[in-house]
């Protein structure tokens, strides 16, 4: 059997964008890196989210901490946290089927969460299309398409059937020989 690595992510989640940054330099060999909607995963339910601002600065806090320790730039949150990540996860999706997804996804994550764009917005969701060279009309396409939308709805399910419950998540199958 052969060895696989896969890094399941949201758009949406800035300890995904942490684990981005990382994951590239940790895992040695081939790395697939899959967009699904963390919001569909089985872990998470309707109502997660923070019950009061106190746990949301605590963790915004955490996260600012760990991207100084990663020697990241310092964080500035999109205007609108948490964010609905579908647009951008469709055009994560398109980036993926045109072997595209790990700059469209590193340049995304850098929008959001070190630029502070807002990944609701397709202008932002652009922006990181171009940084890596996507046209943005392929990709404004894209994020209308259903087959996409529905390939997005297949990969979030095939994650939660292999055990995947929330993001970011780091999947080693097979047996390197």
């Amino acid at each position: 059997m052969r060895a696989e690595a896969v890094f399941y992510f949201d758009l949406a989640s800035p300890l995904a964008y942490l684990a981005s940054e990382q994951v590239v330099q940790l895992v040695r060999g081939p790395l697939r890196w899959q967009p699904v909607l963390a919001g569909d995963l089985p872990g998470v339910r309707a109502d997660d989210g923070f019950r009061c601002r106190a746990e949301e600065e605590a963790f915004r806090e955490d996260v600012a901490r760990r991207a100084r320790a990663l020697g990241l730039q310092p964080l500035r949150w999109p205007p609108r946290f948490p964010f609905d990540s579908t647009l951008a996860m469709r055009a994560a999706t398109y980036a993926s089927s045109i072997g595209r997804a790990v700059p469209f996804a590193q340049a995304a994550f850098r929008q959001a969460f070190a630029g502070g764009r807002d990944l609701e917005q397709l202008d932002s969701v652009l922006i990181a299309a171009a940084a890596c060279e996507m046209h943005p009309n392929a990709v404004r396409q894209s994020t209308r398409r259903p087959a996409i939308a529905e390939q997005l709805q297949r990969a979030t399910a095939q994650a939660a059937r292999a055990g995947v419950s929330e993001v970011p998540a780091l999947r080693l199958t097979g047996a390197a020989r």
